[in-house]
């Protein structure tokens, strides 16, 4: 077979049921001078094999390490790194639960093991140039399936009411920087089974990764949600000493919001009564900075290098921008106040 129109072969990574059967498969889809393959013996290296190698399509089972369906999760895990990388998944069933976990863990492609490896090589044509490869049942589960769907509206602030008490311990962990090692430790789970609440997690809030879990965390909080709109409605009015939205901002600050966090910071430095206020914005300021730290790692480490420096130079030219505006309310003290700068520290 002739490589694909621009002369440049298609990058295909191999992960199939056991080590013999990787082999022998990537071997097969070699003859194919279109194809240039690599293969992985465990699950562990995928998602590194994919950044590092660039590798345009994904070939995995479903059955991977002696687990059943441990192939969607390693398809997640590498999505969630690299969420333009297209897949292909061989299926070993055609039950429809199947069929549509497959597509829910993002493949492009549903291939069948009773096909030859001559159409496999088509298959992964295909979805290298953007299509989908699924038989016209596979499809119609899909539609049927997204047709009787509920729908998950992801900017809707009770979008979190969805999950269990467990998930959303999950998702408050998570929210707080920790890695999923650190949320077993402290939820004393395994990490796989901490895995499995994340991905369950995606599904119930329509999120793919764990960036858009961070961002929906941070922005949709109900009760941040209402301290924030309380606060930007008296900073327009010029009342920044409500007791009442002092002690609603206090309540989601305790509970964790960074957002509510540093609105509290600026609530006690704004209104700097006595010296209580200004320890007391120091005091959030610092937590909502520590808070925002960890997000920024998390979220760094779902990022591909790519992605990182394209959201730095947007960080660095909108910051190039404001540089000429008038400062923020939050201002360094004076000579006469605590030894404390109040401006939002970033990562």
């Amino acid at each position: 077979m002739e490589r694909d129109t621009a002369g440049k072969q298609i990058r295909v990574l191999v992960l199939d049921s056991s080590v013999i059967h990787t082999q022998l498969l990537a071997d097969a889809l070699r003859r194919d001078r279109a194809l240039e393959v690599l293969s992985v013996d465990s699950a562990k290296p995928v998602a590194k094999t994919v950044i590092e190698h660039g590798v345009d399509v994904l070939v995995i089972g479903t059955h991977v390490e002696e687990q059943s369906c441990r192939g969607f999760e390693v398809l997640r895990e590498v999505r969630a790194a690299r969420p333009d990388t297209r897949a292909v998944v061989l299926l070993d069933s055609s039950k429809p639960q199947v069929v549509l976990d497959a597509f829910r863990s993002g493949a492009r492609g549903i291939f069948s093991r009773s096909e030859s490896i001559d159409k496999l090589c088509k298959c992964i044509r295909c979805v290298h140039n953007g299509q989908i490869w699924a038989n016209s049942r596979e499809m119609s589960l899909a539609l049927e399936a997204l047709a009787s769907a509920p729908t998950v509206n992801p900017v809707d602030a009770n979008g979190l009411s969805l999950l269990s008490k467990r998930e959303k311990e999950i998702v408050q962990s998570l929210a707080e920087g920790l890695t999923n090692r650190e949320i077993a430790e402290r939820l004393k789970l395994s990490q796989h089974t901490v895995k499995n609440y994340l991905f369950r997690i995606f599904d119930k809030l329509g999120v793919s990764s764990r960036v858009e879990l961070l961002y929906m965390t941070l922005s949709q909080e109900s009760s941040s949600q209402s301290v924030f709109s309380c606060f930007l409605k008296n900073c327009l009015d010029g009342n920044l000493t409500d007791e009442s939205m002092l002690a609603e901002c206090q309540q989601s600050a305790e509970q964790g919001s960074p957002i509510a966090q540093m609105i509290l910071s600026q609530l006690y430095w704004t209104r700097r009564a006595n010296a209580t206020d200004v320890l007391m914005a120091y005091k959030w300021c610092l937590i909502a900075s520590a808070q925002t730290s960890r997000t920024s790692k998390s979220f760094s480490k779902t990022m591909t290098m790519e992605q990182l420096l394209y959201a730095e130079k947007m960080a660095a030219d909108w910051l190039r921008k404001t540089q000429k505006l008038p400062p923020t309310p939050i201002a360094g003290p004076t000579e006469h106040d605590m030894p404390v700068a109040l401006s939002a520290a970033s990562d």
